[in-house]
């Protein structure tokens, strides 16, 4: 929901960033893998409670995620990419919320398993949608330089991060805020499956069901 306003204030920042990372040589695939081997240190820090090292493993994960961004459009962005891009962007969401659950199984634990259930309906629906758009061709106006239909929703990455960070500095509020998420999560689900469909069956009237 926030992400349109937020991309407008950090689109500049991040392509000035790029056009340094671009000089040394560096892809932006390079990138996505570098940012997510990083991203993947949260599960260690959150298990032994570090929350604050935690947060600024996330802070730079989310960086980098906008930079290897930054770096393809600068060139041509390659459906390879974008694969690699937005697979490890959803393994990284769920391994926070693991990280977690490790910690404070016995706490944590039921809250987390719930959040990943809802991780399930809104990373399904997203990238459902986004084969068939693909595959009829169908062009997001709201997010052109995304290298896939990016159906949006309330909980979309500035979202996530939010919550991701609040969760971080508030540990002990961790299972409140996971099913204040998890319940948004499911929201946004239940309106891209409803919007989805609706815009796939305009797309494909005639041709079958």
């Amino acid at each position: 929901m926030l992400d349109k306003w937020t991309l407008e204030w950090t689109k500049p920042v991040l392509e000035k960033a790029a056009k340094h990372i671009d000089k040394s040589g560096v892809s932006a695939n390079q990138v996505s893998i570098i940012g997510f081997l990083i991203g993947i240190l949260v599960i260690p820090a959150l298990w032994l409670g570090m929350y604050i090292p935690a947060l600024i493993i996330i802070m730079i994960n989310r960086i980098l995620d906008g930079l290897d961004g930054a770096l393809a459009r600068m060139k041509v962005p390659t459906d390879a990419g974008g694969f690699l891009d937005i697979t490890l962007d959803f393994i990284f969401y769920s391994a926070v919320v693991w990280g977690f659950a490790l910690g404070n199984p016995e706490r944590n634990a039921l809250a987390a398993a719930t959040l990943v259930f809802s991780f399930v309906g809104t990373g399904s629906s997203f990238l459902a949608f986004a084969a068939m758009a693909a595959k009829l061709d169908i062009k997001s106006i709201k997010y052109p330089q995304k290298s896939l239909y990016y159906l949006g929703g309330l909980t979309e990455g500035t979202e996530t991060i939010i919550f991701l960070v609040l969760f971080c500095l508030f540990p002990e509020f961790f299972p409140a805020m996971a099913y204040v998420f998890a319940a948004l999560c499911w929201l946004t689900t239940i309106i891209r499956i409803v919007t989805g469909y609706k815009t796939l069956a305009v797309q494909t009237k005639g041709k079958g069901n």
